[in-house]
């Protein structure tokens, strides 16, 4: 298994670079597509653990808040041609809080999805 070829760490960087500018515009249909749509999609936040792609969604369309972040680090993996992870820490702009996300990112037909996140707070 090749890890980190070029071209699948190039597609998941600028599908990661697309998540992060939706999170930070708030772009809730942008970020409903990035996410896998089956039951089987798992995202852990702050304060609730989702489970399926509708509960995902459910949770983007009602909260409101400002997400707006500026990354600190962010180290992306490809595995194959197929699979990656993104790791992140982030700082809140409005509150300055320092956080940490982890996503697993697959190709489908449709392309790069998250079937997997996890975000959470340090401070």
């Amino acid at each position: 298994m090749e890890i980190n070829r070029p071209e699948a760490l190039r597609e998941v960087s600028a599908a990661f670079a697309r998540y992060e500018a939706a999170l930070n515009e708030n772009d809730v249909a942008t970020l409903d597509e990035l996410f896998w749509r089956t039951p089987q999609t798992v995202r852990y936040g702050i304060a609730e653990e989702l489970y399926g792609h509708a509960a995902i969604a459910a949770f983007r369309a009602a909260r409101t808040g400002d997400t707006r972040r500026e990354l600190l680090r962010t180290v992306i993996t490809t595995y194959g041609a197929d699979f990656a992870t993104a790791s992140c820490e982030f700082r809140r702009l409005a509150t300055g809080r320092r956080g940490r996300q982890m996503q697993t990112w697959v190709r489908f037909a449709e392309g790069w999805r998250i079937v997997a996140a996890h975000v959470s707070l340090k401070d």
